[in-house]
């Protein structure tokens, strides 16, 4: 079984002060209490053979004894001494533990209050870091949100969907409240769409608490979120477009389904969406910079707006 570097570098350190406390120690009883091989302890003790102080001389590298099958830590550079952080290190996992304990979601927030009070007493940090953490969005609504969601309660809500430009009224039964990339979303189970769905807590104008309790699908579960929020459907609408250098940020952007360099200046991308005048209104943010390769009736309704906003400065 492969063992990543980590999991090593972490038993490494945990080696030297065990056989410290176990002078002569039998290998076949070190591996058994560390979970280890035979073969596997004696490739860790070549390795710590090789490691140490700066300057890495004779002197100043890891030492030990055998004896037969039994081995002596004769010189442990130090490692003996508990690891301490320092300032900054206490004070970035301090911070790090305040941001996960505002998080929207967390489960275990006891466990995380746990570990900050060790991690600040261990660190000896008499005065909080002089660091505000606040997640990005409004508090009080966010922890508005979290209540609703802990009451379990069907919602009614009033929803503006920035890709169609409307605001519409929906029933949702809410999943859970999380936070990616900066920004808080309910995922919930949207009545009116039949599917999960995802919405910007920022974008909810009103929420009603309904009497019925929240009952999403049998089965139904949240969407796997490791590639971002939001991921094409593969049965919608592709677009291809022809955009020149500076708008060639939209494939960092957006996610595509193609990008191929036609030239130094020019990539035709290709991606899906769900919604044509969502599509519309991109392509004419983008100005001169981007061509509609195809679909036609895409290329078509840019060109009418285009030309109803030229009709309106005359």
């Amino acid at each position: 079984m492969t063992v990543s570097a980590p999991a090593r570098l972490a038993r490494l350190l945990n080696l030297v002060p065990y056989l410290l406390a176990r002078p002569g120690i039998e290998l076949a009883e070190a591996a058994a209490d560390l979970g280890v091989s035979d073969k596997q302890l004696r490739e860790d003790l070549e390795l710590l053979w090789v490691c140490g102080l700066p300057g890495y001389g004779p002197g100043d590298l890891i030492d030990m004894s055998f004896d037969g099958d039994r081995v002596t830590v004769t010189y442990d550079a130090g490692i003996d001494r508990p690891l301490r952080l320092t300032p900054d290190e206490a004070t970035a996992l301090v911070v790090a533990l305040r941001m996960l304990a505002e998080t929207a979601g967390t489960t275990d927030r006891d466990a995380v209050a746990r570990a900050l009070q060790k991690i600040e007493h261990a660190a000896r940090l008499e005065q909080p870091p002089p660091v505000a953490v606040r997640l990005p969005g409004d508090t009080e609504r966010l922890a508005n949100l979290q209540d609703l969601l802990e009451r379990g309660k069907a919602l009614s809500i009033s929803y503006y969907s920035a890709a169609r430009d409307v605001t519409s009224e929906r029933i949702i039964d809410p999943m859970r409240l999380l936070s990616v990339s900066g920004r808080s979303y309910v995922e919930a189970w949207c009545r009116s769409a039949k599917g999960v769905r995802m919405f910007r807590a920022d974008r909810i104008d009103s929420i009603t608490e309904l009497e019925e309790p929240a009952a999403p699908p049998a089965g139904v579960t949240g969407n796997d979120l490791t590639d971002g929020v939001f991921q094409p459907d593969p049965q919608a609408e592709l677009i291809t477009l022809r955009v020149s250098r500076g708008s060639r940020w939209i494939t960092e952007y957006y996610p595509c389904e193609s990008v191929t360099e036609v030239s130094a200046d020019e990539w035709l991308v290709s991606m899906r969406v769900n919604d044509m005048d969502w599509a519309r209104r991109f392509v004419l943010g983008l100005g001169p910079r981007v061509q509609v390769v195809e679909p036609d009736h895409l290329a078509e309704g840019v060109r009418q707006s285009a030309l109803a906003a030229l009709a309106n400065y005359a």
